[in-house]
């Protein structure tokens, strides 16, 4: 009888820690319940070893991800795969057998908020083993520093050095892969890192060889308005929590999560910061750039005063290099053609939306492909263990943009 209660007691406690009521559009929920807790357990145990001095959360982080996830360079009948560097920086290159002479060409950065994760990581490899299989193409997963060791702009200035030797005449030829089907893609963190990149080399008159396209997961690209409709309406919607967003941005900028609650309030970007004009608030307001479908009821948050000195803390929240949607409309107009996937349940959903419109406006192609049961890191969950049905379909649809465009 005691064995029965102590069993229905921790029953109850494990269902309570892992049941979180989530909108009812998203996708299989009690999945999604499951990878939620188990990633606020590794979180909550990596922050307890930080508080307790044992080691920085990130590294704990990390280290479980890598002990579940890292997996070696194997070949497979299919694709051959191997650990090189692209302009002195790691990366995993998948180059599919047979096929044409001449392959397609696509290099990947991997999310994680600049501070999670790798190439190496099983999830990872089989995204990009499939896309070398089913397009019969060359693609390179780069390994960028990552936080707390490395913060901005060292994690850009990776992935930039990886792009320019990935569209090196040398690199191509080593790699067989054809100069005029080129594309920079990444998920979230890393698309950050791809539309930064793709930005920067479309602008750029001395190369010879330019990405003929761009697809970006996801993608993070700004960080002065934490105050979106998707931010306010996905704030409590794992995977990616709106505080622990500021907290990845604080650690990408090299500053303190004790301003996590200055960023939260949008107390930096008042009205009475002088270094926000309205040309940049423009580039990011979503009452004018998202659709009434999108906006909903949700109310932007401006203030009239918040912490003026902020801004200068953290001038990167203006460098576009870290938020891309800030560019400027003649920079964007010279970005290759677009591929911008976006989920409703996640809170990055409108700052991706915002960019289709920006890029749009500048006369470049895009495709916006929105999942309405989507949620945050979903494309990754298309293989066992977890399999988000979500997943399977995002990630086929992107391949097949790919393949139709590239």
């Amino acid at each position: 009888m005691r064995l029965l209660l102590a069993a229905a007691l921790l029953l109850s406690a494990a269902s309570y820690f892992v049941y979180l009521p989530l909108p009812s559009g998203v996708c299989e929920p009690w999945k999604l319940m499951l990878l939620d807790a188990l990633f606020r357990s590794v979180i909550q145990a990596s922050d307890v070893a930080h508080s307790l001095g044992l080691c920085h959360h990130v590294h704990l982080l990390n280290r479980v991800v890598s002990w579940v996830e890292d997996t070696e360079a194997r070949s497979c009948p299919a694709v051959h795969v191997s650990d090189s560097t692209l302009g002195g920086v790691p990366a995993r290159v998948f180059r599919a057998k047979g096929g044409a002479e001449l392959k397609r060409g696509i290099i990947y950065f991997h999310g994680g908020g600049w501070a999670l994760c790798s190439g190496r990581m099983r999830s990872y490899d089989l995204l990009c083993r499939k896309m070398s299989e089913d397009l019969d193409a060359v693609v390179m997963s780069v390994d960028y520093r990552l936080a707390p060791e490395a913060v901005f702009p060292d994690q850009y200035h990776d992935a930039l050095a990886a792009a320019r030797d990935f569209l090196s005449a040398e690199v191509l030829k080593r790699h067989g892969i054809d100069p005029e089907r080129v594309c920079v893609s990444g998920d979230s963190a890393g698309g950050n890192l791809a539309a930064a990149v793709a930005q920067e080399l479309g602008s750029d008159d001395s190369l010879t060889t330019r990405f003929k396209a761009q697809a970006l997961i996801y993608p993070v690209l700004q960080a002065l308005d934490f105050h979106t409709s998707s931010y306010q309406q996905n704030q409590a919607v794992p995977i990616l929590y709106r505080p622990i967003m500021a907290r990845f941005w604080l650690q990408y900028l090299g500053a303190d999560s004790s301003l996590v609650p200055l960023l939260l309030a949008n107390n930096h970007s008042s009205l009475d910061q002088p270094a926000i004009g309205a040309d940049t608030r423009s580039k990011l307001n979503w009452t004018s750039l998202l659709p009434g479908e999108r906006r909903k009821h949700y109310r932007p948050l401006v203030r009239d005063t918040g912490s003026p000195g902020l801004l200068g803390e953290l001038p990167a929240l203006m460098d576009v290099r870290a938020a891309p949607l800030l560019a400027e409309q003649r920079v964007l107009g010279r970005a290759p053609k677009a591929y911008v996937m976006t989920c409703e349940f996640d809170v990055l959903r409108d700052d991706g939306l915002m960019y289709v419109k920006r890029l749009q406006d500048a006369g470049v192609p895009v495709t916006s492909d929105h999942y309405e049961d989507g949620f945050h890191g979903c494309m990754v969950f298309a293989y066992r263990p977890m399999v988000s049905s979500v997943g399977r379909r995002s990630m086929n649809n992107y391949i097949r943009w790919l393949d139709q465009n590239l």
